[in-house]
């Protein structure tokens, strides 16, 4: 297992999108002057086209499987965009904690998000069950 890091790769579309969804959250609420996460997961990722993906990288609308590492319980968990989020059946936004901890990082990497009571929680992706990318759909 691999501990977390702020090095992504991210596909250009992803980026684009996810640079412009950030700047329209901004803008709807101008008191968010503080950075979000997110950006600097934009401002430090790698950059590829979407074509050239590699297989084991979660990106926008992929399902994986994650593995807490204190309780070795599996969950599956698909990244979405806010509009899209629900938790009841998995769907979690990009811009939630858990969200921005995955995008970009590869199968087999720990990944950790901070919990609202101030803790931390951690899960190691154990599989990418569907990513666009790899199923062609270089669009999605």
């Amino acid at each position: 297992m691999q501990s977390l890091t702020l090095e992504r790769t991210l596909t250009e579309l992803d980026h684009v999108r996810l640079t412009n969804l950030v700047q329209r959250q901004k803008n709807g609420r101008p008191a968010l002057s503080a950075p979000m996460p997110i950006e600097d997961v934009l401002d430090l990722a790698d950059v590829v086209p979407s074509r050239e993906m590699a297989p084991d990288i979660v990106t926008m609308h992929s399902r994986v499987v994650l593995e807490d590492v204190h309780t070795g319980v599996q969950c599956e968990r698909t990244l979405c965009y806010p509009a899209d989020a629900d938790a009841s059946a998995g769907f979690v936004s990009v811009l939630s904690p858990i969200g921005w901890s995955l995008i970009g990082q590869r199968a087999g990497n720990v990944v950790r998000w901070p919990t609202p009571a101030g803790g931390e929680l951690a899960a190691v992706i154990v599989s990418i069950l569907f990513q666009p990318e790899s199923s062609g759909d270089y669009a999605m």
